[in-house]
């Protein structure tokens, strides 16, 4: 019996060595393949959340923002009724039903205005798409126009904070930030949330907090990638300091970081910790991401003469692709001008010249490599403008003011149907006619595709529980595939 017990201890041990070993060999291999997969759920990446709570059809996000509020009526909702009451003053039961801005509150007439470009319909869908946009008439069944969008900000600033975090004050989380505290990375080398603003678009100002953190840890918020030698600003090493050298400096601030730590239990301190070990991973990372030298003539011929020039709208959307690839969770593009109270006619025309072809070569590129299929992209604005002119209105010219009422965005990708215009306007484009889509509704949607319910995705900040939809949203089931 003694030799019988002797035999299965060392079976046992022999045992436990032999699958501890493929273990251990298992957890090195799977560090060296995924390191992210230690984490969790490989989708988290190091998230707040261990799973999804349901599953995702959406891996990453490339928010095409174009900031200023594009015109509706000049883009993507044909209004044929606006011909018969062109140069005709908007009926007071009408007009009363929105809020206008200070920028009319001088005017004593609000004639209606009709598009000066023709509309026409394209593919299967049938989807009214201006002539100012001949590349994306030819991405209609790709995406699905929303044309029943509407907020509750009627100028640019709280607006812009209103579709970026849920919110028209500064000081909230942005919905990249709250991406990036919820799910993380899938790719430790790059940052969770990438911020590109094009050059050129206009002078409309733009604040860094619709791409801040907010109340949460500092590492979600948005990195600045800038057109030029330094994408990130003092990533580079100082001249005559060695790779080596500034690991070992990393080092030593980390351990005095750890110290601090274990005094002040300070979470901000382990964020500032993230930040510097992100900053030293980007060193080799970003200058491979941003190299756009090797991108194929067929590539540039897609996007547009303008891809060759850093900065650009064109450049910037291929630099999105390639953050995509890369799984970058959330890439947010920022494009100014779209701000036309006077001169609309020709400052549309200048905007929509500068970004169509390459908003549909973006479409065309992800598709092309499979990418479309995980990946979601968003185009709009913070809001729309009105059908009565502001300003003078000529035979070839006039401007519109802000308008909340109604505004068009469309979304493509992972989990959105593909040819669908979904909502309707009335016949002036002025209010929601059909389908309502609020701004929270559209946040709560785009959050359901990465498997969160935006109503359990909280952080506790001053005793309240706050959420990227504060109290109010649902997801527009319709618009899923």
């Amino acid at each position: 019996m003694e030799e019988l017990r002797k035999k299965l201890i060392q079976d046992n041990r022999r045992d436990f060595l032999k699958k501890a070993g493929l273990g251990f060999g298992s957890i090195a291999l799977s560090t060296l393949l995924n390191p992210l997969k230690l984490k969790g759920n490989p989708m988290q990446g190091g998230g707040i959340l261990n799973q999804t709570h349901f599953p995702a059809k959406a891996k990453r996000v490339i928010y095409l923002f174009q900031s200023g509020g594009p015109s509706q009526i000049e883009t993507f909702d044909y209004k044929p009724a606006l011909q018969k009451w062109h140069g005709e003053e908007i009926p007071d039961s009408i007009k009363k039903t929105q809020r206008n801005s200070g920028m009319v509150s001088g005017q004593s007439t609000f004639p209606l205005v009709q598009s000066i470009y023709d509309f026409k319909q394209y593919g299967e869908s049938g989807a009214w798409v201006s002539e100012l946009f001949p590349y994306t008439s030819e991405i209609v069944d790709d995406i699905c126009i929303i044309k029943s969008m509407y907020t509750e900000a009627i100028n640019h600033e709280p607006a812009v904070m209103f579709m970026q975090t849920g919110s028209q004050q500064s000081g909230r989380p942005s919905i990249g930030s709250w991406m990036s505290y919820g799910l993380g990375s899938d790719n430790e080398n790059l940052p969770h949330f990438v911020v590109l603003i094009s050059k050129g678009g206009g002078a409309q100002p733009l604040s860094a907090s619709a791409w801040g953190n907010g109340f949460l840890p500092s590492h979600h918020q948005g990195v600045q990638f800038r057109s030029g030698k330094d994408p990130v600003l003092y990533l580079s090493n100082p001249y005559g300091v060695h790779e080596n050298d500034r690991r070992r400096a990393l080092d030593y601030i980390n351990e005095m970081n750890e110290h601090q730590y274990s005094i002040w239990n300070d979470p901000e301190i382990h964020s500032k910790m993230n930040q510097y070990e992100m900053a030293y991973r980007m060193q080799s990372s970003v200058p491979d991401a941003v190299d756009l030298s090797g991108e194929p003539d067929y590539i540039y011929e897609m996007y547009g003469e303008d891809a060759k020039v850093p900065g650009t709208y064109a450049a910037n959307c291929l630099l999105a692709r390639r953050m995509a690839e890369r799984d970058v969770k959330f890439i947010q593009l920022y494009h100014m001008g779209w701000d036309q109270h006077g001169n609309l006619p020709s400052g549309i025309q200048r905007q929509a010249m500068g970004t169509d072809q390459a908003t549909a070569a973006l479409i065309k590129d992800l598709k092309q490599r499979g990418l479309l299929e995980d990946t979601l992209v968003v185009w709009g604005g913070e809001f729309g403008r009105t059908s009565f002119s502001q300003g003078r209105l000529t035979a070839d010219n006039y401007g519109r003011d802000h308008h909340p009422g109604c505004f068009t965005m469309w979304m493509a990708g992972a989990g959105v149907k593909k040819g669908m215009v979904y909502g309707e306007t009335d016949e002036f484009s002025y209010n929601v006619a059909a389908n309502g889509v609020h701004v929270h509704d559209f946040q709560a949607t785009l959050l359901h595709l990465f498997g969160i319910d935006h109503e359990r995705l909280t952080y506790k900040y001053q005793g309240r529980r706050f959420r990227l939809t504060d109290v109010h949203g649902k997801v527009v089931n319709d618009i899923l595939a």
